[in-house]
């Protein structure tokens, strides 16, 4: 497996709670788009499911969709994300969805991973096989 890494920028983001009663957990969906640099390079869409705990931590999972280039080949995938916030950073895991891949990511496969320290600034890593 090859390893890609770098970080992605948050363009846009935004949230639709859809449960929200005091004393309770808020549950909300939330979307936004990044700008990928480092090994991957491309436009990314994400589209998650939150849960926010009454102790500042939340919870998420999701799909992110990133279409550009891994490895100089260019595409679209999809990755299954799974993450926390501790109420100052977020971390996360990922794993490609066999069978995403577009064009000569096609035969993409592999995990990875991301953390953002706060603001629109996130690292990832991915460990992959173009196939």
């Amino acid at each position: 497996m090859a390893s890609a890494t770098g970080s992605f920028e948050i363009i846009s983001a935004g949230e639709d709670p859809y449960h929200d009663v005091s004393g309770e957990p808020k549950l909300a969906r939330a979307h936004g788009t990044q700008r990928f640099t480092g090994d991957i390079k491309g436009e990314g869409s994400v589209e998650w499911l939150m849960c926010y705990l009454p102790d500042g931590t939340a919870r998420f999972v999701g799909h992110q969709r990133i279409a550009g280039s891994v490895a100089g080949r260019t595409g679209t995938f999809v990755v299954e994300a799974v993450g926390k916030h501790d109420g100052k950073q977020s971390e996360g895991t990922w794993m490609v969805i066999v069978g995403s891949g577009t064009g000569e990511l096609s035969g993409l496969s592999g995990g990875g991973g991301f953390h953002a320290l706060g603001g629109p600034h996130v690292s990832y890593t991915l460990e992959h096989d173009l196939g």
